[in-house]
């Protein structure tokens, strides 16, 4: 038995969505939402799934994985086709550092509960709760496009002609620019490798307006 908890609007459970899709894999869904009653993820049920009270989380045969980059990571290493980690160590370093700039880097400054405590400990209103968000979310983006400016493979995808680990983290972040009030413009590498994705089933799928949960 598999079954995932995840948020529509949630970039870690976006790019969990992708990797799915993209391996053909369909769990369960439990849906976690992130605002209601204060936040479901906060509640004493969900903290014992995942202790952190973070989405993503996957119960597998009645383990619990919990961290986006683990998750398709175990999902790559047990559902090896089609691969999203290349097989030359150096370039697997390179794909795993966009990714990680994404997921370790600029997503967690964006943050709901990181946005929270701006607005409800320190008094911040939502204009700067956005220009905080842009702040971190263009930095972040500049130095992706030329991180992938200067990689040396051709391709529609961040890493060649096929989609992988780095296009699963990029595309939900681009989602999130979009959201804050930025344009995917300002980053031609990055915004052609979106579109490229875009035109993917698994991709638009796993998009946020997409997903059983979505609100307005």
């Amino acid at each position: 038995m598999m079954q995932f908890f995840g948020y529509f609007r949630s970039s870690s459970a976006y790019r969990c969505r992708i990797a799915f899709n993209l391996k053909g894999v369909r769990p369960e869904t439990a849906f976690v939402h992130l605002r209601r009653g204060g936040g479901e993820q906060k509640l004493s049920q969900y903290r014992a799934l995942n202790p952190q009270g973070l989405v993503p989380s996957l119960e597998v045969d009645g383990v619990v994985l919990t961290q986006s980059l683990a998750i398709i990571e175990w999902l790559d290493e047990t559902c090896p086709e089609p691969a999203l980690l290349p097989a030359a160590p150096l370039l697997r370093a390179q794909v795993r550092a966009v990714a990680q700039a994404v997921a370790c880097d600029i997503h967690p400054l964006q943050n709901l509960r990181v946005l929270d405590y701006l607005r409800v400990e320190l008094g911040q209103d939502q204009a700067a709760l956005d220009a905080w968000c842009r702040r971190w979310i263009s930095e972040g983006l500049d130095a992706c496009e030329a991180l992938l400016v200067r990689n040396t493979l051709d391709g529609r995808f961040a890493f060649g002609d096929t989609p992988g680990l780095a296009d699963i983290c990029l595309v939900p972040q681009l989602f999130s620019a979009i959201r804050f009030g930025l344009d995917p413009a300002a980053w031609p590498r990055l915004d052609a490798i979106g579109k490229a994705c875009a035109a993917l089933p698994a991709f638009a799928d796993a998009h946020p307006a997409r997903q059983p949960d979505a609100e307005a």
